[in-house]
């Protein structure tokens, strides 16, 4: 039997380019049996914690903390099933049907996730906030703060990104699966990047 592949995935469910990179990681997952992802939070308001921004970014911000908060006791309480239905619905609300920061957001992606709404209670007592930051550091641990989301670690190798779009399919997704957990390994490796010609392109 093949030796199973470790992925191990943060995000922030307000980042778009998150949310790109997790369409991709779940097609790997899909078309690959040896592929586990195990789907974790971390928090771009943590990350940036005393950066000047505007009103609008701080507001955008505290709902992105809220949502990372529930994310985080939705993983501790109830597993990475539960996580990844969780992501899947405010993801969608987020990014594809553009409602991100709406109220009531949050509590209809919990409803569509089957996730009790004592956790969004827990979460806004402040309960999960210790986990949350564990979880956080849990990325930044490993590549430093210098980065964004999503960050990834494939058996144990961690980097940030890829920042894609659109999210490739089939084969392309394997080859790019590869292409980059073949860069990261190498331990002297740090940077690519060229500037972005396009943004977000959501199915």
């Amino acid at each position: 039997m093949a030796e199973s592949t470790k992925v191990e995935f943060w995000f922030d469910p307000i980042c778009p380019w998150a949310w790109m990179t997790s369409r991709w990681i779940q097609e790997v997952e899909r078309l690959r049996d040896d592929v586990e992802v195990d789907w974790n939070v971390m928090s771009l308001a943590i990350l940036n914690e005393g950066s000047d921004m505007s009103d609008e970014h701080r507001k955008a911000h505290a709902f992105s903390k809220r949502s990372c908060l529930v994310a985080a006791g939705v993983k501790a309480e109830l597993g990475n099933e539960a996580m990844v239905k969780f992501y899947d619905a405010i993801g969608t609300i987020n990014h594809p049907e553009g409602r991100s920061g709406e109220a009531g957001t949050l509590e209809e992606a919990a409803e569509k996730a089957g996730i009790p709404a004592e956790i969004l209670t827990r979460a806004d007592a402040g309960e999960f906030d210790e986990v949350l930051l564990a979880s956080h550091n849990g990325a930044i641990d490993r590549v430093g703060d210098e980065v964004g989301t999503p960050v990834i670690a494939v058996n144990g190798v961690a980097f940030f990104g890829p920042v894609i779009s659109p999210a490739p399919k089939g084969d392309m997704a394997l080859q790019l699966f590869d292409g980059v957990v073949a860069a990261a390994g190498y331990e002297g490796f740090f940077e690519i990047k060229r500037s972005r010609t396009r943004g977000p392109q959501f199915d």
